[in-house]
């Protein structure tokens, strides 16, 4: 019987465990897929030190590494219901504010807090950025952001417990710039 009790227990906790480690690891990560011009970016919500917030909100979003249009696939989700928000790429480093950004899509949540941005667009540019002790390659920031901050392309609301920020910076190579 004591045996019997004891193989329940450790059931118990390895149930437990993977509960709570699945949800991390279904993410999975981001970057590009294998040999393929496709890669994926994951987002979260952050917190003030700019740790992940665990359970938050997130999104994966899928694009193309090079093209003469940037192809994308977002889907957040646990973001706010019936809410406006934008896509962006923000540049670094910004010295003034209100912050210049290039909106590449917007949208609207659903009722369940969740969005879907889909497209293709021209932006006449790469995306990158400079390369610093942080980041020693560069890349671009991607944010998901409510569109009520950004005013005549900047960005000039800070809420960011509502936004998604990137985990990974992104390199996109324009290929008719």
């Amino acid at each position: 019987m004591k045996s019997i009790k004891s193989k329940w227990v450790l059931c118990a906790i390895a149930l437990s465990l993977i509960a709570v480690v699945v949800p991390v690891i279904a993410k999975g990560p981001s970057g590009k897929a294998g040999k393929s011009n496709t890669a994926f970016l994951y987002l979260y919500e952050k917190d003030a030190d700019w740790q992940i917030v665990d359970g938050g909100a997130w999104g994966k979003m899928k694009y193309n590494l090079s093209g003469p249009e940037f192809e994308y696939l977002l889907n957040g989700h646990g973001l706010e219901a019936d809410t406006d928000y934008s896509l962006i790429y923000y540049l670094e480093p910004q010295t003034t504010w209100p912050w210049p950004v290039t909106v590449i899509d917007s949208g609207t949540t659903n009722r369940g807090g969740n969005i879907n941005l889909k497209g293709s667009v021209d932006l006449g540019m790469d995306l990158d950025g400079p390369a610093d002790d942080y980041n020693p390659e560069g890349g671009a920031k991607i944010w998901l952001v409510l569109t009520d901050d950004i005013v005549g392309g900047s960005l000039s609301g800070w809420n960011p417990t509502e936004y998604l920020f990137e985990n990974n910076l992104i390199k996109y190579d324009d290929t008719d710039e």
